[in-house]
């Protein structure tokens, strides 16, 4: 006879990057906002978009598109914000829009995929599969670590 536990449910922020849809831990994110004047940074790792002043805070704009190897936004194009903490330093995502929050069932939450992109898959918690789309689960810590695999570049 096999037991069967309770069906829990996880709760993510979606965003889109590039069409694809990606969910952060509710419980990572701090804020969603849009970001204005974004200063370069020299010498940083190329998916730092640069920093940027949000309520008195100087937060780290890291462009998703740039850490998943995506195509470039175009100039003039929107962008917005997840913000995020991690040992006491702000951080925010730049992705292409923030959707809706979802409750999604830890039921239907898979490994990643062998077939991921391994640029994706190396951000990746795992992935549910909704009707006709595919919700890749980041984890949050890994998609901050510019440094760990920069060298191979």
């Amino acid at each position: 006879m096999t037991m069967h536990h309770a069906d829990t449910e996880i709760e993510y922020v979606t965003a889109t990057v590039c069409g694809q849809l990606f969910g952060l831990p509710i419980a990572r994110v701090l804020d969603v906002f849009i970001p204005e004047r974004i200063t370069r940074v020299p010498l940083a790792a190329p998916e730092v978009a640069g920093v940027l002043n949000l309520r008195g805070r100087i937060v780290t704009a890291i462009d998703m598109r740039r850490r998943l190897g995506l195509p470039p936004r175009g100039p003039g194009d929107q962008c917005m914000a997840i913000g995020i903490e991690r040992d006491g330093e702000f951080y925010g995502l730049l992705v292409d829009q923030v959707g809706e929050v979802m409750r999604l069932s830890s039921s239907t939450f898979e490994a990643v995929p062998v077939n991921l992109d391994p640029s994706w898959a190396r951000l990746a918690l795992g992935v549910h599969r909704l009707e006709g789309r595919l919700l890749v689960a980041l984890d949050v810590d890994r998609s901050l670590d510019l440094h760990s695999e920069s060298v191979a570049a």
